[in-house]
């Protein structure tokens, strides 16, 4: 089984970076605080803070597992393509039916904050996306199981 890649761009790299930085040490030292503050109060068992802190520790400890294999199963940039070619890192305007369109950014849903509303290249509308080029028409399975079909119009470089 390969390794999965996540494309990141420079700014959600950094932004990733940053985060790491705060989960492993402020905010982990204000968990340990308040678990040992909790402690100090006594029986355990019905210790409503101490539970609290528990489970607040065990989401940012999760959270930080998930950056540190995001940050090193990660590739900032985007991947070498032909101009004109949907890919990861570019911006898509497709057609829906009756003449709507809508503009995306074609990320890892880690982007946050990008000019265009991220379409996560994992999803079922993203994976009929990639490699495509303008013109093309491509199906792909709705949440309800219906298969739409939508129009490549437009393909910018980010």
């Amino acid at each position: 089984m390969s390794e999965h890649i996540t494309w990141l761009t420079p700014e959600a790299h950094n932004r990733l970076v940053e985060e790491l930085a705060e989960r492993q040490g402020p905010i982990r030292e204000e968990i340990t605080l308040k678990i040992a503050e909790a402690r100090a109060e006594g029986d355990l068992k019905e210790n409503g803070g101490y539970h609290a802190a528990r489970e607040e520790q065990g989401k940012n400890e999760a959270r930080i597992k998930h950056l540190q294999y995001l940050l090193e199963n990660s590739m900032v940039g985007s991947p070498e393509v032909p101009d004109g070619e949907a890919h990861i890192g570019r911006v898509v305007t497709i057609e829906f039916a009756e003449n709507d369109t809508e503009t995306y950014l074609l990320a890892s849903a880690e982007e946050k904050g990008a000019k265009y509303e991220v379409l996560s290249y994992s999803s079922p509308l993203g994976e009929a996306l990639i490699g495509k080029r303008i013109g093309d028409e491509v199906e792909y399975r709705l949440p309800n199981g219906k298969i739409t079909r939508v129009m490549l119009v437009d393909v910018q470089n980010s």
